[in-house]
């Protein structure tokens, strides 16, 4: 057994995690994070937190989408449950610039 985690989380300000392997409803994804609450298959995404229709859903700290409906912690996240809809946002880019440390 592999000791990688089940989720990927890839922005603290993300609402979904990435699932690194099919994960079987019931299965806890990562301790006090999301339990799946039906089956979601490697490479989707999983709710971390509710989710209420009509709000953004965020992966790498960025909208993706918007909820169609109801999003409860564990569930799978795809087309089904997100929708493009109408997004007012505006980004900027090159301005959460970081020093890296090099080895």
């Amino acid at each position: 057994m592999s000791d990688a985690p089940a989720i990927l989380v890839l922005n603290a300000q993300d609402n979904v995690a990435v699932a690194t392997r099919t994960l079987a409803r019931g299965e806890e994804a990562a301790a006090g994070l999301a339990v799946a609450s039906e089956r979601v298959p490697r490479g989707h995404k999983i709710a971390t937190r509710a989710i209420a229709r009509g709000s953004h859903v965020q992966k790498y700290g960025q909208v993706i989408g918007v909820a169609s409906d109801d999003i409860a912690p564990g569930d799978h996240v795809h087309v089904h449950n997100v929708t493009m809809g109408a997004i007012t946002a505006s980004a900027e880019v090159g301005t959460d610039l970081r020093d890296l440390a090099v080895p």
